[in-house]
């Protein structure tokens, strides 16, 4: 028996295993639905079987389905992962990497690394899906993309959190502000002081005054913003200082803004990767994932 059949056939198919149902695979591969429902009943006249239980509620997979899903993901990684270490075919690879990213880290790290990724393989897109850490975590978990960049661990049983850096919490000031000279600061230091800080809301803030709340700190925050780069927007307009992750903060030397460490106690928070447990990365985004870890190693 011959079976004919094509690689979209095969990436419909894990795309309705991995997303849960057809209509988010379909939105996930450009397709329609109907195209995506024509391309499994072409791959099931093939194998001569269904490899999908259809209900009003869910899509399971059949015997003869789950059978096959380990041999798919196995055919497309070495296909992929062939096409990637071969030089000018792997440049000429299409395709696209989807991420959950905290703000703080898309806005100043990320780019750096998918610039450098860009130049190894500039055929491969992102699709970059910046959002709060619960957002975030919720993301990976539907598989609306292949992993996220958070500030918290998974309390998910079915994800998994590796943690890649502490992120300290600084003090970002106008370089013509009282502190901007100062070598480090205590929290004691900025008693009274008013400053601009994100929302109750935030993760961020959430971690920051529980922290502080154990060694009876008290901030006086003048406003409140729902994101931390409008906080930087208003300090770089001189109306304060602003308590951050030093992640949120311009990486290289800024013409306005200055960045100081603050001690006693010194308050972090810890950046990794969320990924589904059960769930294997694409060759593409599995050597993004390896640059970026490297590249926050550095």
């Amino acid at each position: 028996m011959r079976i004919n059949f094509e690689l979209l056939d095969l990436r419909a198919f894990l795309a309705v295993i991995d997303l849960g149902g057809f209509h988010k695979a379909a939105d996930n591969l450009g397709m329609s639905q109907p195209a995506l429902s024509r391309r499994i009943q072409g791959l099931e006249a093939s194998l001569g079987a269904p490899l999908f239980e259809r209900s009003t509620r869910r899509v399971s997979l059949t015997a003869v389905g789950r059978e096959l899903e380990p041999l798919v993901r196995r055919m497309i990684d070495e296909f992929e992962t062939s096409l990637l270490s071969l030089g000018d075919v792997g440049r000429a690879q299409q395709g696209q990497v989807t991420i959950a990213c905290i703000p703080t880290a898309a806005f100043y790290f990320l780019p750096r690394v998918v610039q450098a990724y860009n130049a190894i393989y500039p055929k491969i897109r992102f699709r970059i899906v910046d959002e709060g850490a619960s957002e975030c975590l919720a993301s990976v978990a539907r598989g609306e993309v292949e992993f996220g960049l958070n500030l918290m661990g998974a309390s998910d049983p079915d994800l998994t959190f590796t943690p890649l850096a502490d992120d300290p919490f600084v003090l970002a000031c106008r370089r013509d502000h009282p502190l901007a000279a100062a070598d480090d600061l205590s929290w004691s230091d900025l008693a009274g002081m008013p400053l601009i800080g994100v929302s109750r809301a935030s993760g961020n803030r959430v971690l920051l005054d529980a922290a502080l709340s154990k060694s009876d700190i008290q901030l006086q925050w003048l406003c409140e913003v729902n994101h931390l780069s409008t906080s930087l927007g208003l300090v770089e307009a001189g109306l304060g200082a602003s308590v951050l992750p030093r992640l949120a903060t311009p990486q290289e030397d800024h013409p306005i803004i200055v960045t100081k460490r603050i001690k006693d106690p010194i308050v972090t928070r810890t950046i990794g990767i969320v990924e589904r447990r059960r769930s294997r990365l694409s060759p593409a985004a599995q050597r993004f994932r390896d640059m970026l870890a490297a590249s926050w190693s550095d």
